[in-house]
């Protein structure tokens, strides 16, 4: 079989097709799917490199060494400083068999950009693996679920309270028998001073002085 790759074009679909092989296998967690193609793939792509004696042996190495990372990272799911030490090494290797110039980078981008494409036609149709998890939020926090950025105080709303420290405009005031963090309507309110709440907002506590 001859394994000589000379047009450009088909070495991006190969890179497209190693590159999605390799997302696949992190969203699904090793099951296999899809590693047979990009097995023969790769097999054609550094194939064909090696024959026409463009690459040697260092640079396979790399890129298998890259591959063991991050089947590692998947088995073994640490916090992701394999797959992305594997990833690197895999693209490190890649750019110096297409030559190491500008036209290797930019055909490394075109298939990234092209694999990335078809694995979100795909994704949601994939199961998801531990390390894919990590990777991605799967939550946000939202308020309807109990989540807020700062406990409401919208019970201090009328309450006067003595100014702890100078408002310049914001600073300290006991407030209800405790210090509330609190801003002035604007204009500077020495300490000692009384105030009372104007309105709340999250962790906003405006005061007017009295």
């Amino acid at each position: 079989m001859n394994l000589i790759v000379d047009n450009s074009v088909l070495q991006v679909l190969l890179l497209a097709v190693m590159f999605l092989s390799i997302m696949v296998e992190i969203k699904t967690g090793g099951l296999g799917v899809g590693v047979l193609l990009g097995i023969v793939a790769a097999a054609v792509f550094w194939g064909s490199q090696y024959t026409q004696g463009l690459v040697e042996l260092y640079h396979i190495a790399v890129f298998l060494a890259g591959v063991l990372m991050i089947i590692v990272e998947i088995l073994l799911p640490t916090v992701g400083l394999l797959a992305g030490l594997g990833v690197a090494a895999m693209l490190y290797s890649i750019v110096l068999a297409l030559g190491g110039d500008i036209g290797a980078l930019a055909a490394l981008g075109i298939a990234l950009v092209i694999s990335v494409a078809l694995f979100l036609l795909i994704v949601s149709r994939l199961p998801s693996s531990r390390l894919w998890n990590k990777i991605v939020l799967q939550k946000s926090s939202r308020t309807e679920e109990g989540y807020v950025s700062a406990a409401e105080q919208s019970d201090l709303v009328g309450k006067s309270g003595e100014v702890l420290t100078e408002l310049r405009p914001s600073g300290t005031a006991r407030i209800d028998g405790r210090p509330v963090d609190v801003i002035s309507e604007g204009a500077f309110i020495s300490k000692g001073k009384s105030v009372v709440v104007l309105s709340v907002n999250g962790s906003r506590v405006v005061v007017r002085e009295m």
